[in-house]
């Protein structure tokens, strides 16, 4: 019989190895092109352009900066148009900041060298000229050049009064700190019904004592404020009406025309460190993320505390302690089928076993004078992040079972042999072999837990939440508080803002950031994984 020859192709699995290589390549092409997009945007936005000024073949006049050229189709001649994006900013008065401008309607473009970027608290960047600044009725600096000393001395003058009166505002909020916590012990003594007459005179001087330090802080503010708003700048927009600003709303005024590469740089370097520890203001488009960070690292961090442990102690049991049955074969498939339940379920579950069952009973055993104002029976850090430690721990589970299976079993009986009992070998042998697997399983949790946004939006998350989780008041942790996350922030800015075209600086950058955090906290996970592995000499994946 003839023996049959199979072609070499066949053999080697040419088409498939190439197929393999196909796809592998596309995956990384995706993947940078993903990078690229976002480190390309990211990095750019925060760039300052000049200002440039459009005279219109309509006589309209406007001034911003450009933000993007595209070309499309006319739809009633059919021919391809080119037309700029101009952000002209002083939304207080168009209501909206970005403009369409066909080039052909463009009749004279100039870059004005007193044109000036001004950033506010409130509506956005202004485009416009500087006049003259106000002090009341009277103008004070007659004309206004940004780069005067006069002016920047004034101006360093009423940074210096806003930075006191954020400082009062700090101290009024460590008073009224004070004042709940007073009131809370009034609940408490009310609802145990004291009558003990010296505890009650404590607590009212004590209550007085603050509302007298309140009384002079909130002068003091007022003072602060209205010496604020006697400066106001008067800036003439592109078609010349006067726009008045109050310099006390002024984070910064920047002669875009007339700075130099140097300035350009500093300017940029500069709004990144805000970006990343100022807090957010204008609805989130502007300002800092820092409580969206701070938020984010704190909650990966008490997810990892809490998802670690049930993990590996779940994985133990299943693998070293539990027989091999059937039943531990169906505990398995429901451990895999866990991990593809969608994240919104374990939002809903969160929600309802967290917040609703276990809050309340907190509220109810320990709290009972706040009601009906909830404690721990709402949205907080500690329920968000239980709620993702639920969600990625059947990955925890999966990789450590995966390590300990990894383990060769002459290492249990060598163990065994020797006199260890069944705890010893696991404490003293085989978690510290399967360490490395079991950081596989944290890193994996980390990378799934960082970007989940749906259970987050039930169990916590909100908008804008100035006060941090962590601060200088007893108890210094509250774990209660709701939180800001970059994730959420992502979508809020990039989809809920009212102002969309002007909020992708900060889409695009938080996006950034989000990556960034999600890279620092894997490799600071995959550096111990490694440094485990050196020192046992073993790895368990």
């Amino acid at each position: 019989m003839r023996k049959r020859t199979i072609p070499r192709w066949r053999a080697e699995a040419t088409p498939l190895l190439g197929l393999c290589g196909a796809s592998l390549v596309m995956a990384l092409l995706m993947t940078v092109a993903m990078l690229g997009l976002v480190f390309s945007y990211g990095l750019g936005l925060f760039w300052q352009k000049r200002i440039v000024h459009f005279q219109l073949r309509d006589g309209s006049r406007w001034l911003g900066e450009v933000w993007s050229r595209e070309t499309v189709q006319d739809p009633t001649t059919g021919r391809p148009v080119r037309r700029i994006a101009l952000h002209h900013g002083n939304r207080d008065l168009w209501g909206t900041a970005f403009r369409w401008i066909d080039e052909a309607d463009v009749v004279r473009q100039e870059y004005p060298p007193d044109a000036v970027r001004i950033e506010r608290l409130a509506w956005g960047p202004a485009f416009g000229q500087p006049r003259r600044v106000w002090a009341g009725d009277r103008p004070l600096i007659d004309p206004v050049d940004v780069r005067d000393p006069v002016w920047q001395e004034l101006f360093a003058s009423v940074h210096q009064d806003r930075r006191v009166l954020q400082d009062v505002e700090g101290q009024i909020d460590a008073v009224n700190d004070r004042l709940e916590r007073v009131r809370r012990r009034e609940l408490r003594l009310r609802h145990r019904s004291v009558s003990d007459p010296s505890a009650w005179a404590a607590l009212q001087a004590e209550k007085a004592r603050w509302e007298g330090v309140y009384g002079i802080l909130a002068l003091r503010r007022a003072a602060l404020m209205e010496r604020l708003q006697q400066y106001v700048l008067e800036v003439a927009i592109a078609d010349g009406t006067a726009l008045r600003i109050p310099l006390a709303q002024i984070v910064t005024v920047i002669p875009a025309n007339r700075m130099s590469l140097g300035e350009r740089i500093r300017l940029y370097a500069q709004r990144y460190w805000a970006l990343i520890t100022e807090n957010p203001r204008e609805a989130n488009t502007e300002g800092g993320i820092f409580p969206a960070i701070f938020g984010t690292v704190s909650m990966v961090l008490i997810m990892s505390l809490a998802v670690v442990p049930v993990g590996v102690m779940t994985a133990l049991y299943l693998r070293e302690y539990a027989r091999q049955s059937w039943l531990t074969r169906v505990i398995r498939i429901a451990v895999n089928n866990l991990a593809a339940v969608p994240s919104i379920v374990y939002g809903v579950f969160g929600m309802g076993f967290f917040i609703y069952t276990i809050g309340t009973a907190i509220d109810q055993t320990f709290y009972p004078w706040m009601a009906p104002t909830p404690v721990f029976g709402t949205g907080g850090l500690l329920w968000a992040s239980l709620t993702l430690a639920l969600l990625t721990v059947p990955v925890v589970i999966v990789a450590t079972e995966e390590a300990l299976l990894a383990i060769q079993p002459e290492i249990r009986h060598g163990a065994r042999a020797l006199g260890a009992t069944q705890w010893q070998t696991v404490r003293h042998v085989i978690l510290p072999a399967a360490t490395p697997g079991v950081l596989t399983g944290l890193i994996l949790a980390i990378a799934r837990a960082t970007g989940e946004v749906a259970p987050l939006m039930l169990t916590g998350v909100v908008k804008l939440a100035p006060d941090l989780p962590i601060d200088d008041r007893f108890p210094f942790i509250h774990l209660e508080r709701k939180f800001m996350h970059l994730g959420f922030h992502i979508y809020d800015v990039g989809f809920q803002s009212p102002n969309v075209d002007a909020a992708q600086p900060m889409v695009y950058n938080t996006t950034l950031l989000l990556l960034v955090i999600v890279v620092v906290l894997n490799l600071t996970a995959i550096h111990l994984r490694n440094r485990v592995r050196r020192l046992y000499h073993q790895g368990a994946l």
